[in-house]
């Protein structure tokens, strides 16, 4: 171990201190409102991993020079951040949101209980089921838009608020593993392991799907009492016409079948926002803000976690199965599934059982923390003005995920 890696893990550790405390610091903004400014910085969990990556590269820079710092920087792999950001604020835009919240109020009234009952529950099985097709990301921000009137206002108890902030991150995490491209996990070793679509679906989708649907059904369940149909607001926008949804949602499934190539997938970011500068009048305002926050927590996971792997992987190579199945759903929660399951790809000679449990206790333990799946930052930032002092405190999302995790966990091990 050297300076620069005890360094690294010394500056991680001090993230994962700061994510936590991240709900104290909007706290301390309405205490002291001479800093407010500072601390409201402070408390933005999307800035946390971003702050602290350039507080490593500046600390490379003293250790090790200049060069090697600015070299490590972009020697880093970014096209998960840039994918997100931009998939982000495309699936997002007001077009995809009307044609896919069209799709699920129908069949919401075809369902057998109370339409917004209905809505929820799919939203929270349907939506993040779909994320093997549209990616993730996509999932976690179309469902936490569509939750946020729901669930996420006044008028819900905040236990209950943390229980389906819960299930939506285990669901999203879960819910993509029905193909080998849609989760960040799966996608890092679909290639070095050999898992196609067909196997994932045979092997991971069909008990990550039980999952979803008793998870989505538990928390519907407990929400019913206080589910009301969201108050329709005053609107003077006019409908969206078929053929510019159309446009919208092609160029979504443009973005996510190039989600690997960052230099197209940017050109038809930028095509994107001409069009909706072309149509504003059926545009509402883009989450750009949302989307680079975003963005930016996850650069600075990358940049951050870069220099874990001298300790992470000892740990997953010295693991039996069982072991490393509950090995990897707790190191999840302080690492992300992504890069614990990158790491298991680096390890010679792992056998098909530790392949299995690898991934299946990364992707149960996606939902634990904000930095344990990728997606997870962008459901935060959507959904964190429903919540008291808007910010989503770490323990009450631990307790909240913790029982969809536990059933997760169960479906994975049968």
């Amino acid at each position: 171990m050297d300076q620069m890696q005890l360094a690294g893990a010394i500056i991680f550790a001090l993230a994962l201190i700061h994510t936590f405390a991240a709900k104290t610091f909007e706290v301390l903004a309405r205490r002291h409102p001479r800093h407010a400014g500072l601390f409201h910085l402070l408390g933005e969990v999307e800035v946390v991993f971003g702050f602290w990556a350039f507080v490593l590269v500046a600390v490379m820079a003293l250790l090790s020079g200049g060069q090697n710092a600015i070299a490590y920087a972009e020697s880093r792999q970014y096209t998960e951040p840039l994918f997100v950001f931009v998939v982000m604020v495309v699936a997002a835009s007001r077009p995809v949101l009307d044609a896919i919240g069209r799709l699920l109020a129908t069949l919401a009234r075809l369902a057998p209980v109370r339409t917004e009952l209905a809505l929820v529950w799919l939203c929270l099985s349907a939506v993040p089921l779909a994320g093997s097709l549209v990616t993730e990301p996509a999932a976690m921000t179309l469902a936490a838009l569509m939750l946020a009137p729901l669930v996420f206002r006044q008028g819900i108890p905040e236990w209950l608020k943390y229980g389906a902030l819960g299930v939506l991150f285990v669901n999203v995490s879960i819910g993509g593993t029905l193909t080998a491209y849609a989760a960040p996990p799966v996608l890092m070793v679909a290639g070095p392991w050999h898992w196609d679509s067909a196997f994932m679906a045979a092997t991971f989708g069909w008990k990550a799907a039980l999952a979803v649907l008793i998870n989505a059904s538990a928390i519907s369940f407990l929400l019913r009492r206080h589910l009301r149909a969201p108050a329709a607001a005053a609107s003077d926008t006019l409908p969206v016409p078929p053929l510019v949804a159309l446009i919208h949602v092609g160029f979504l499934a443009a973005v996510v079948v190039l989600a690997h190539h960052p230099v197209l997938f940017l050109g038809l970011f930028l095509m994107f926002l001409g069009f909706t500068q072309a149509y504003h009048r059926y545009q509402d305002p883009l989450i750009l803000k949302e989307g680079l926050l975003v963005g930016f927590f996850l650069a600075g996971l990358v940049v951050l976690g870069g220099l874990q792997q001298w300790w992470l992987q000892p740990i997953v190579a010295s693991l039996g199965p069982t072991a490393l199945f509950f090995g990897a759903l707790g190191l999840t929660a302080v690492t992300d599934n992504a890069a614990l399951t990158y790491l298991g790809s680096l390890i010679h000679g792992l056998g098909d059982r530790e392949k299995y449990m690898l991934m299946a206790g990364a992707v149960a333990g996606g939902g634990l923390t904000v930095i344990a799946n990728a997606p997870n930052p962008a459901g935060v930032s959507l959904l964190r003005r429903g919540f008291n002092d808007e910010s989503v405190g770490v323990l009450g999302l631990l307790l909240g995920a913790a029982m969809p995790t536990c059933v997760a966990a169960a479906m994975f091990l049968m």
